[in-house]
């Protein structure tokens, strides 16, 4: 079963182009992380956790929705992070995860694919996005041979600057970098309501035709890069910066390039 968080769409591709190719099912953690629900699932094929990195981690939102879950059936866990860049040191904290929840670490993947984070870097344009999710099909296309052969993905050697990133730095961004107070909402506000629905946290509400934000937040940027009339900013960082959302998947429409040459 291929089980996945997604923010801006990155990790939403990846998950239903895996889900398409090794014919398996696939449940979106959205309404589970947002409701407080807790994961009771069962499968027979291989556990594939698919979900952004974040600042060379998983997801916190997403880590502590897989520690209360319950997973019967299948006992081998793989892990698929999108990134703008690298995981750095991403490995061994979902190997000690497996750990937690009783299940059997089989590796970690990056697949790079266009930044999204708008509150801190600038946007690809569209040409070099569409670029890079076209290029993403190899590397996945490579995870679906070595799941589909039982073979674990292969390890990536973390330097020192990885284990910082992933360490320190990573405790350093969500104590004082991860918050909600400097998004705000310009008149150019439809009062659509996006924002409210796609916030995984459930941290934003609409008072007087206006998203308010909430102290939650875990900067998915869903509410930013997911405005039809680009209305949100996140104080000074996001301004003219373009927005982006992964397109959808589609099936049928290609095999990857690993496939095509497997060796």
């Amino acid at each position: 079963m291929i089980v996945y968080f997604s923010g801006t769409g990155n990790s939403r591709y990846c998950a239903k182009m895996l889900a398409d190719k090794l014919e398996d099912e696939l449940l979106d953690t959205f309404h589970f992380i947002r409701d407080g629900i807790a994961l009771e699932l069962t499968s027979t094929k291989p556990w594939i956790f698919v979900a952004p990195t974040y600042s060379w981690r998983l997801p916190r939102v997403f880590e502590a929705i897989l520690r209360s879950g319950y997973f019967s059936g299948s006992r081998d866990a793989y892990f698929v992070m999108t990134c703008a860049g690298d995981n750095g040191n991403a490995a061994p904290y979902n190997q000690a995860l497996c750990q937690q929840i009783g299940l059997r670490y089989r590796g970690t993947l990056s697949v790079v694919m266009p930044e999204n984070y708008t509150a801190m870097f600038s946007i690809p344009d569209p040409e070099l996005s569409k670029k890079l999710i076209d290029a993403s099909r190899f590397a996945l296309g490579k995870a679906i041979l070595s799941i589909r052969d039982g073979e674990d993905f292969p390890p990536r050697k973390a330097g020192v600057l990885d284990h910082l990133k992933s360490g320190i730095v990573n405790t350093l961004f969500y104590r004082f970098f991860v918050k909600s107070s400097p998004f705000s909402v310009s008149d150019a506000c439809t009062s659509c309501g996006k924002c409210e629905r796609s916030c995984p946290l459930g941290s934003i509400s609409m008072v007087n035709g206006h998203p308010a934000w909430g102290k939650e937040c875990t900067h998915c940027m869903a509410c930013i890069n997911g405005c039809p009339v680009q209305a949100i900013e996140y104080g000074r960082a996001s301004q003219g910066k373009r927005r982006y959302q992964c397109p959808e998947y589609r099936r049928g429409r290609f095999r990857t390039e690993a496939e095509k040459n497997p060796q």
